[in-house]
């Protein structure tokens, strides 16, 4: 090839890049982002929350040690159903026994005490405080009587001075021990008042004592206090107990409330009678229904979180869930049917206001396609679906965000359309 022909080539080529580039200039086109689209459809729709939560016995029975002893028997095992009175474990009670023997006997004496201070004292005692003081005024009665018949009689000269004189001196002395033993007649009545009033505190103590023994013997033999299931023993045969500890746990299973924790921003959904979904790692194939019960009334501190205590009741026939295990919890909050529903990748924000992106026909020609940008007022919403309250319907065509990012007024290329439910095909438009 000559050069002035390679010349004219080359000139032909930037003649035609020039060319083209005017043209693209005249003709105001910009490149044409493909995309994908999705048409709304109607669907019924679940919001709903996921958190974890703890399995509770709604009633449980706790059984625990009331005194410092050893565990002499055990006739259950742990998880075993256990019908109301039946045996579970017997404690060592022969020290607290021995106690209980000791306790009744004070309470005895207490009590022959008390009632012989309530019936006025012993009996010798009583009689003969009270028959010296009736001797005593019997002798000086009869010496007074005496007395007044000598005063006569010396006024008839009937007697002596010295008779009046004698009769004076042994009325004085018997006088004397008549105040001897009113005194000490009075300070034994006091004496049974006041052993009236110990004997009666001594008999409430040692009935208190023995009471306590009592339900310590008696609770050394351990009964289910209802029919349930033994969840929990802790407990074997020959361990030392202290007073306070654990022995036994036990509850009606088939239903069991479920404390769920719910982060602070999704307490607001929450309403007594919602749906509860519960599942648990350990049986991933099973699924337990339940209800909210008790919406919580404060917000705590769990580890980094804050949170608040949803209590739901829980079916649980087959006894599956235990009590303490912890499981997912997904609370269906608000439900609506047939409504119509977008991609929750479909919806932006601006201003606090949302918005979707519709594909519009250009009006340029067959396949001209542009974006416009339109506000839309959304509901409900589950993990891959928002509800649409307006701003859209049936009909329309909403863009996919993709690779670029999207604009009012962009040209486009849809070359994937589905609906917001159901798989995708391929529309080159």
């Amino acid at each position: 090839m000559d050069r002035r022909l390679r010349n004219r080539i080359l000139l032909i080529l930037l003649a035609a890049g020039i060319l083209a580039y005017a043209l693209l200039l005249i003709s105001g086109r910009e490149p044409v982002a493909k995309l994908s689209a999705v048409k709304p459809t109607r669907e019924n729709i679940v919001s709903s929350i996921s958190s974890n939560g703890k399995v509770e016995p709604i009633s449980p029975s706790i059984i625990r040690a009331q005194l410092d002893t050893f565990v002499e028997n055990v006739s259950v095992v742990e998880g075993q159903q256990v019908k109301k009175g039946q045996l579970l474990l017997q404690l060592n009670v022969k020290d607290a026994a021995a106690l209980l023997a000791q306790a009744r006997a004070r309470l005895l004496k207490a009590q022959d005490d008390f009632r012989a201070a309530s019936s006025g004292g012993r009996s010798d005692d009583s009689a003969r405080a009270t028959g010296d003081l009736a001797k005593a005024i019997a002798e000086r009665d009869r010496l007074q009587r005496s007395h007044d018949a000598l005063q006569r009689l010396l006024a008839q000269q009937a007697a002596t001075k010295d008779e009046l004189a004698a009769n004076e001196l042994e009325l004085t002395k018997i006088q004397a021990e008549v105040t001897r033993f009113t005194a000490a007649k009075q300070e034994f009545d006091r004496g049974v008042h006041l052993d009236g009033q110990r004997s009666r505190l001594q008999v409430q103590q040692a009935q208190s004592e023995v009471a306590a023994l009592e339900v310590k013997v008696r609770d050394g033999h351990i009964t289910a206090p209802a029919d349930g299931t033994l969840y929990s023993l802790p407990v074997h045969q020959g361990d030392f107990v202290k007073a306070g500890d654990l022995l036994a746990e036990l509850a009606d299973l088939h239903k069991v409330r479920v404390r769920a924790f719910v982060d602070e921003p999704e307490i607001g959904a929450l309403k007594p009678d919602q749906p509860v979904r519960i599942t648990w790692d350990a049986l991933p194939e099973r699924s337990w229904q339940g209800r909210t019960e008790i919406i919580p009334k404060q917000v705590v501190p769990r580890g980094a979180r804050s949170v608040g205590e949803l209590l739901c009741s829980v079916n649980n026939d087959q006894l599956e869930l235990l009590p303490n295990v912890n499981v997912n919890v997904r609370i269906n909050s608000q439900e609506r049917s047939n409504v119509l529903v977008i991609p929750r990748g479909t919806v932006a924000s601006e201003g606090g206001k949302r918005y979707v992106f519709v594909v519009k026909s250009a009006g340029l020609g067959v396949g001209k396609k542009v974006l416009e940008k339109r506000e839309i007022q959304v509901g409900i919403a589950d993990s891959v679906h928002y509800e649409v309250v307006s701003g859209l319907d049936a009909k329309d065509l909403v863009a996919l965000p993709g690779d670029v990012d999207l604009r009012d007024g962009m040209p486009v290329r849809i070359i994937n359309t589905e609906s917001a439910g159901a798989e995708g095909h391929t529309d080159a438009q």
